[in-house]
């Protein structure tokens, strides 16, 4: 039989697109710049820097629910062609929930870990894994990480 094999980039053909720069590579410096493919098509970075182009380092990737609960700016739903859509960042970065209601719950436990973040910033002694509120967001929020 004869055909085609789709396959994985070489290292410097890998991009990725930031907001504001466009196309950016991972330098070869960075530990990941070997990995070829990601079971995640978003990576968080802390260093970017441009020389003959824009290159990240320490860079990992994420998966969809840490970035929605964990990733900054406030979290839409919208409806897109029969779709619901979740975005962050005015829109810039949108995910497609199965339905209504998981993107309703999606939100509203984003609501809920923000506001037991400023609560435990208010009372820095505060226990959230003994307080009931908190140890029942964070094990929803480990639960749903953990079996995505």
């Amino acid at each position: 039989s004869t055909g085609a094999v789709k396959m994985q980039p070489k290292a410097e053909e890998l991009k990725f697109v930031t907001k504001n720069d466009g196309y950016v590579h991972i330098h070869p410096s960075s530990v990941n710049y070997q990995t070829r493919h990601f079971e995640s098509p978003y990576l968080v970075y802390h260093e970017k820097m441009k020389t003959s182009r824009v290159f990240i380092r320490d860079c990992s990737m994420v998966s969809v629910y840490p970035l929605v609960l964990l990733g900054g700016g406030q979290v839409h739903i919208q409806l897109l062609k029969g779709d619901f859509v979740i975005s962050l960042d005015d829109g810039w970065i949108r995910f497609v929930a199965a339905s209504h209601q998981v993107a309703e719950l999606v939100k509203e436990l984003r609501c809920e870990l923000d506001q037991l973040l400023q609560d435990k910033i208010k009372n820095p002694s505060m226990d959230l894994c003994v307080c009931p509120r908190g140890s029942r967001i964070i094990g929803m929020i480990v639960k749903l990480v953990t079996t995505q």
